[in-house]
């Protein structure tokens, strides 16, 4: 806490490292916490005493007499000195003012969170003004309800594209972003010193706010949650769309129709246009309900739960109440995107500048980065987006504006370059055409040379993009029209062989689903489902974000031409080789900038890649890693040089295939397992393996022997049956405690990167030992890894007698391979032994990289006898010392 404490008053970057069951989130929430109420205070005082010299200042200056007047002799080029005097007077008032506004606004907020926090009988009379409000304003819209005559279908006028300008920034600006009410103008507010805490998961940021509830501080701090509209959304009308891009769009559009008339265009000039019928808006953005969700917010500390629990009684919304809680807030808690994503972060209100930002779980920061500023479209969603752009321009193309009509075609015009690129041809059925296979690495400009785009202005057509928001416009569209005519797939109907076998192939298709009914398992129709939701988004949503990540610089990303065959499976993508570019945004603004983990190691190639890169110096970082609080002796980490029968262990690609190896692996297993209790987990390096040296053991009966010792549970490869293997599994292994039968436990097969290597807790007698199968290293022939190797060639220096490319591969590696032995020892209490298997594993620069914790106790073992005696030794100590309790 005093490291962080020091990093955050200093200002500094700081690198935290603190293993799982250390108490970090306690840690982060004092030691942060404490430093804010700290320096709340310092500037308090600071404030008082500039306050108090300021006065004594204008006091003294305003007594005394004026100085006489200089004669002219003595004039100098130099402005008069009583004019100098006024200038200095003024500034010092100003300054005094100032101040005393801070300080005022201040204590009003100070006071309304007091209130807020102890007067529940303010609470009911605002809760029975807003009731009373609601029940008017409902007798009010009766009264006016009525045969009313419309000018025209008026969603149709809201699928219209307004008048666009793009040389005059400040005419756009009042078209169509659309002014506040004013009853919203008091909801806003400055921003206060606040700490930011974002973290990767929903579940991860509800643990860190009941750490914060059980905290000292719970009673003091002002906390908000923030969350996406797909977590926070009461409407269950909107809820029920399911996909997050369509409740995103809907909710955009109730807020359209609450601000009508900043939206609404007259169609012509001097033609008188009658009222139209009401249009629907969300019923939970009423601005006082607003405000009194905002308030109790402030007030008390809320998880998610809690919020939509509170939003539903109060009628108001959680997502628009907590973003309107942002400014006055001192602690936010968000997820990694709306943080790292500049566009998201513009929308949801948050400010860096002066701030203080923690990132927890923190280890994958780098992919994160690259992940949310990459993009990726394929064949078919360019030719859909394309196909319906048409229809739409088609249809109201009389009605748009010429300077829309000529960005409409340029957007066209570069939808087309893409499907170009891919070897394709718009307007003809994207499963039907074919292309020659196979992938292609250009730099941004190369490609938009290649798909003949180079001439497009593509930050004026982003501008475009947000201005006039024309694809959800288009998403309006296609929903309104579905079924009506309009195709929201590939309008192929100029083709007359298309139109010809059409019924044909519709028909053909009903059989061929019909047939394959039957079989198919709920999983695999939960996931055509997904795909489904995925393929009826808006494409041009996907080709807007592809479109704004090629103005990323040159050098700073790759894109990857996939052709798989026909163009509707073939794919372009975005990938960004400098994440750094946009987190160096976000270390500048920042105040200070604490990344944190349970494993942070290796941590060289994190400071070349995310700070260095993006301009930090080596004197504003700070590192701390601290050892785990179990005893030494409760942890057996062993690396395994050979097994049972004197075969050298090298899982290289070359020989991890060999029987022999796959025999010896089996043999390794069966030893573990006849010395552990409870639950072991085996991770392979990849799926494919594993299920290579499963079915190896099926054939050779190494299989049925394991069985005979602990029952085998296998990763599923869909996320939705995880939760079920691992209660089986949980089950299995408190049955085998209780029961003392022929079983000791289970044994789980998992793979490194896949759905159990992260985030899963295998405390206890879950996970007693973990064994690591090989060195999992990324598949070195991918393309992406190659331009991104060959990238950090270029522009990082080498290190211990590496390249950057070949430093990081290695640090991908043992990444995996910390965050996989992670698993186990989650508490104090906890014992496990860790299991490395690989010659490779005993060199000195892949020990370094492993946990501080379990580097200090790790033994190397050419031979497997003296390894196994030792995990035979471990665990019968263990179970005297349970016999002895």
């Amino acid at each position: 806490m005093q490291s962080l404490y020091c990093a955050l008053e200093q200002g500094k970057v700081g690198i935290f490292e603190s293993p799982t069951g250390t108490g970090k989130s306690l840690s982060l929430i004092c030691g942060a916490l404490s430093w804010l109420r700290d320096y709340e205070e310092k500037r308090r005082q600071e404030t008082a005493a500039l306050l108090q010299e300021g006065e004594a200042i204008l006091s003294t200056s305003t007594s005394l007499p004026s100085p006489a007047p200089q004669s002219s002799t003595s004039f100098s080029s130099a402005e008069p000195d009583w004019i100098t005097d006024f200038v200095q007077k003024k500034a010092e008032r100003d300054l005094v003012s100032k101040l005393k506004d801070d300080e005022l606004k201040r204590k009003k907020r100070e006071e309304r969170l007091e209130m807020i926090r102890n007067n529940v009988q303010l609470k009911y009379a605002m809760k029975r003004k807003s009731s009373e409000e609601d029940e008017a304003f409902k007798l009010l819209q009766l009264s006016k309800e009525g045969p009313v005559e419309a000018s025209g279908d008026p969603e149709e006028e809201e699928l219209i594209i307004a008048e666009y300008e793009s040389d005059d920034e400040s005419k756009t600006k009042s078209k169509f972003s659309g002014a506040e009410d004013d009853e919203d103008d008091d909801l806003v507010e400055e921003h206060v010193t606040k700490i930011y805490y974002c973290s990767r998961t929903h579940s991860q940021l509800a643990q860190f706010v009941h750490e914060v509830q059980k905290s000292p501080f719970s009673k003091d701090i002002s906390l908000v949650t923030l969350g996406s509209r797909q977590n926070l959304c009461i409407n269950e009308e909107v809820r029920r769309l399911g996909s997050a891009q369509r409740i995103n769009d809907r909710c955009m559009e109730l807020q359209k129709n609450k601000h009508g008339e900043n939206y609404s265009h007259t169609i012509e000039e001097g033609v008188k246009r009658k009222r139209s019928p009401a249009k629907s808006v969300c019923p939970y953005v009423g601005a006082t309900a607003l405000q009194q969700l905002r308030d109790e917010v402030l007030g008390t500390v809320h998880d998610i739960e809690h919020l939509l629990s509170l939003g539903r009684e109060m009628h108001a919304c959680p997502y628009y109440g907590t973003r309107l809680a942002i400014p006055p807030a001192q602690l936010v808690v968000l997820p990694y995107q709306m943080v790292l994503h500049e566009a998201t972060r513009r929308a949801s209100g948050i400010q860096l500048k002066g701030q203080v930002l923690i990132i927890d779980e923190a280890h994958n920061l780098s992919d994160t980065l690259s992940c949310i500023h990459s993009s990726e479209l394929t064949g078919a969603q360019l030719c859909r987006a394309h196909s319906q752009l048409t229809q739409y321009s088609d249809r109201y193309r009389s009605r748009l504006k010429a300077k829309n009509l000529m960005y409409i075609k340029q957007i066209l015009f570069t939808v087309e370059g893409l499907v170009r690129a891919l070897g394709g041809k718009v307007g003809q059925n994207p499963q039907s055409q074919s292309t020659q296979p196979g992938t292609e690495l250009l730099t941004i400009n190369n490609f938009l040379f290649k798909a003949q785009i180079d001439n497009i202005n593509l930050f004026k057509l982003q501008r475009y993009f947000e201005k006039s928001m024309v694809s959800r416009k288009l998403c309006g569209f296609m929903e309104k029209y579905a079924g009506t005519g309009v195709n929201p797939h590939t309008h192929t109907s100029s083709n007359k062989e298309n139109r010809r076998t059409e019924g044909l192939n519709r028909y053909l298709q009903t059989l061929q689903s019909s047939q394959s009914a039957a079989p198919v398992s709920s999983a695999d129709q939960q996931g055509s489902a997904e795909a489904e939701k995925v393929l009826s988004a808006s494409p041009m949503m996907q080709v807007e974000g592809f479109l704004m990540a090629l103005t990323n610089s040159n050098t700073d990303g790759r894109v990857v031409v996939h052709r798989q065959g026909t163009l509707s499976e073939s794919s372009v993508k975005f990938l960004l080789l400098n994440p750094a570019v946009h987190f160096a945004q976000v270390l500048k603004e920042c105040r200070a900038v604490i990344i944190a983990g349970g494993t942070m190691q290796p941590v060289s190639d994190f400071k070349q890649e995310l700070l260095f890169s993006a301009g930090v110096g080596e004197e504003r970082i700070a590192e701390f890693s601290c050892g785990h609080v179990i005893p030494p002796e409760n942890i057996l980490p062993i690396i395994l040089c050979s097994g049972p029968s004197c075969q050298e262990l090298d899982f290289t690609f070359q020989n991890r295939d060999t029987p022999r190896m796959m025999d010896e692996t089996g043999r390794i297993l069966s030893n573990i397992c006849n010395v552990v209790p409870g639950g072991v987990v085996c991770f392979f390096p990849s799926y494919e393996y594993s299920r290579r040296i499963v079915s190896h053991w099926e054939a050779s009966g190494a299989l049925a022997r394991l069985a005979n010792k602990k029952k085998i549970f296998q990763e599923p490869k869909k996320a939705n049956q995880v939760e079920q293997v691992l209660s089986e599994f949980s089950r299995c292994i408190q049955r085998c405690a209780a029961d003392g039968g022929g079983l000791s436990g289970a044994l789980l097969f998992s793979v490194v990167g896949g759905k159990m290597s992260e985030g899963i807790n295998f405390s206890d007698d879950l996970g007693r030992c973990v064994v690591m199968v090989g060195m999992p290293y990324p598949n070195i022939k991918s393309p992406e890894l190659q331009e991104k190797m060959s990238y950090l060639d270029k522009h990082l220096p080498h290190s211990g007698g590496r390249s950057a490319g070949q430093a990081l591969i290695e640090n991908l590696c043992m990444k995996a391979v910390n965050q996989s032995i992670g698993r186990a020892i989650r508490h104090r209490g906890d014992y496990a032994s860790i299991v490395l298997c690989d010659r490779r594993y005993s060199r000195p620069a892949t020990i370094s990289k492993l946990p501080n914790w379990i580097k200090a106790r790790t033994s190397a073992h050419t031979t497997f006898g003296p390894a196994f005696a030792a995990l035979r030794k471990f665990f019968m100590d263990k179970k005297q010392k349970q016999l002895q309790a």
